[in-house]
């Protein structure tokens, strides 16, 4: 690549809702298609899309959308407070971004308890977030 190539090899291209939540179905329909192919295909890179800013982008408007929107998360953060804070929401997202791809992230432990399933005697797992340290 020449000195004087156009373009910043470094920047992020954050797409809008709308177009990451089509770059997130296409590759979704991707995946699907290629694992109905193959029954033996293996996906051993898969991590690059938890950092993809399409797939971040999505998660965020998903987790904005949902009815919880209002309940502080772990962090103790709502999603109003991410969008009012110096940077909005994709400040958050590429502050989160360089560290899931520099592999400093690192999620707080779930406590799982087994509670009761309705009447039938059985039970099944809920997770409860802990404390970050």
């Amino acid at each position: 690549m020449s000195e004087d190539a156009p373009g910043n090899p470094g920047a992020v291209a954050w797409p809008d809702d709308f177009t990451a939540s089509v770059m997130v179905r296409r590759m979704q329909a991707k995946l699907h298609r290629w694992a109905g192919e193959d029954l033996s295909r293996c996906f051993g890179d898969l991590f690059n899309l938890v950092y993809d800013p399409a797939f971040l982008v999505h998660a965020l408007a998903r987790v904005a959308a949902n009815a919880g929107a209002k309940t502080a998360g772990i962090d103790g953060m709502t999603v109003a407070q991410i969008k009012a804070r110096e940077g909005g929401e994709l400040g958050f997202l590429a502050q989160l971004r360089d560290s899931l791809k520099s592999g400093g992230y690192r999620p707080a432990e779930v406590r799982q308890v087994m509670i009761p399933k309705g009447k039938s005697g059985k039970f099944r797992k809920l997770g409860i977030p802990t404390e970050a340290a």
